[in-house]
């Protein structure tokens, strides 16, 4: 009986290392949070405006999301960062994928030249716009954050000027407390 209470122990212990392992990290300050406010724009046309809350600076970030309307097939047809945070950003990203209903978003600060990086504060990112393929009716948009080809994942990267301000870590290696992996929620507006 001991063996089994010994053995039902360990095996809770080794499903609780990913929990512990994937929690949500922000070495920074808050946790930062990305809202999704899904709208009807009319019956077969919606909208997602994506806003977010930091309180560091920003260098850059990957936003995929997977888009469900039930039988009714979808595309993300376009994303308009011009009246967002990142409108200044040196890359804009929007790369959609009819055959899995997917779409991959991102921004990044600079490539050369001056450097851009998102500012702490709150607010839109960008809209994303969403169609029926067939013209049939979108009753429900369900969005959801998901890992796209090769290892694109929500994330968040903190800019190398916040980084500096952090106690230097002792492993030697890539510092993992650049990435920013925030909190999720999305909202259906009326």
């Amino acid at each position: 009986m001991l063996k089994k209470i010994t053995f039902l122990c360990f095996i809770a212990l080794v499903l609780m290392v990913p929990m512990t392992t994937m929690a949500q990290i922000d070495f920074f300050g808050e946790q930062d949070t990305l809202f999704t406010d899904i709208a009807k724009i009319d019956n077969s046309h919606w909208s997602v405006t994506v806003s977010y809350n930091n309180d560091q600076l920003i260098a850059g970030f990957s936003i995929p999301f997977k888009l469900y309307a039930g039988a009714t097939k979808i595309v993300a047809d376009s994303a308009n960062y011009a009246d967002g945070r990142v409108r200044d950003f040196a890359r804009t990203v929007f790369r959609a994928d009819t055959t899995i209903q997917c779409v991959q978003l991102g921004a990044i600060g600079s490539l050369m030249g001056p450097k851009k990086r998102l500012l702490p504060g709150s607010g839109k990112l960008f809209t994303l716009y969403v169609s029926s393929l067939d013209g049939k009716p979108i009753e429900k948009l369900i969005v959801d954050t998901t890992t796209l080809q090769p290892n694109n994942t929500l994330m968040f990267v903190a800019d190398s000027d916040e980084l500096s301000k952090l106690p230097k870590m002792d492993s030697a290696g890539f510092d993992n407390r650049v990435n920013i992996l925030p909190e999720f929620i999305v909202r259906q507006i009326k």
